[in-house]
């Protein structure tokens, strides 16, 4: 079945989690906690896999990737929360922080996923946006997400629309509905891929980036061929190239990049100043941060 959320993936595998219909699903690095303390995926036996060398090791064996002293998935795609911006209206100076979406020249010009934008709103304030460092700390852990919170209802007049999808931010970008936004890396490649005057950057202030992977459902009805897939589709470096190009997101295996373009190099890769500023999405707090900062959500929405 195709989805295009997780937590709509998350509902289906758990209606279902009695008596699975799905071997195989694709969960982000940093939601792995939910699916796996629900029993929706099983651990990764990379003994089944002769060719899990082809993953880059700096994707196959990061902190994130283990839970519970074990792996959960194979990761496939790497991507990252970007500013994407019509390069014929806003300046790449202009792009080189995230004021650009809080500002006045650009009212009512600009898009953004609120639910994602608040973890980049808070590293925009100085803070852990993973909300690891207050664990510990519940109230200041509060006070920090109301304060994301008011910051964004302050700047709600900026905002032509919080949107949910990759599609509808390439449409709006496209109608010049909007001209600057926050967005997944791999929406706003697929443009430039297409010919559309676009470009993406991570803001000097920072943002999050993450792995979607292929998961083992638990208990499925064919593992065996489960496995079979995936080892076939780690068995050539230009599978990898395929997927980035069919989603704008950049490829895990070793040896993908030869396989494209310099246009799509160029458009799925960030510069090392970029990437300095780059932080993975980190599972550990989850459950307090989320309580916090939906129903924050809803408080913008409704504001």
């Amino acid at each position: 079945r195709l989805v295009d959320d997780q937590g709509k993936e998350f509902n289906l595998l758990a209606a279902e989690k009695n008596n699975p219909t799905a071997d195989i699903c694709t969960v982000a690095g940093h939601r792995f906690s939910q699916f796996i303390d629900s029993e929706l995926i099983a651990p990764l036996d990379t003994s089944r896999l002769k060719n899990w060398s082809t993953v880059n090791k700096v994707y196959s064996e990061s902190d994130w990737s283990v839970v519970n002293g074990e792996k959960w998935g194979v990761p496939i795609l790497s991507g990252a929360e970007v500013m994407g911006y019509n390069s014929e209206i806003v300046s790449k100076e202009e792009a080189r922080s995230w004021d650009v979406m809080f500002g006045e020249k650009y009212k009512g010009q600009t898009a953004l996923i609120l639910q994602d934008m608040m973890s980049i709103v808070m590293l925009y304030l100085g803070y852990d946006g993973n909300m690891v460092a207050y664990l510990d700390d519940p109230a200041k852990a509060k006070s920090i997400v109301n304060e994301a919170r008011d910051f964004l209802i302050k700047h709600k007049d900026k905002v032509r629309k919080y949107y949910d999808s990759g599609a509808e931010i390439q449409q709006m970008l496209i109608n010049q509905d909007v001209v600057v936004c926050h967005a997944w890396s791999g929406s706003i490649s697929k443009l430039i891929m297409d010919g559309f005057p676009a470009e993406m950057t991570i803001p000097k202030e920072g943002s999050y980036g993450f792995i979607y992977c292929y998961n083992i459902a638990n208990n499925g009805p064919n593992t065996d061929n489960a496995y079979k897939f995936l080892d076939a589709l780690l068995a050539r470096p230009e599978i990898g190239a395929n997927m980035t190009k069919a989603s704008g997101y950049i490829s895990t295996f070793k040896g993908s990049s030869k396989y494209l373009t310099d246009l799509e190099r160029r458009t799925s890769s960030f510069t090392e100043e970029e990437l300095a500023g780059l932080e993975f999405f980190r599972a550990e707090a989850n459950k307090m941060k989320y309580s916090l900062v939906d129903p924050a959500v809803e408080l913008i929405k409704a504001a």
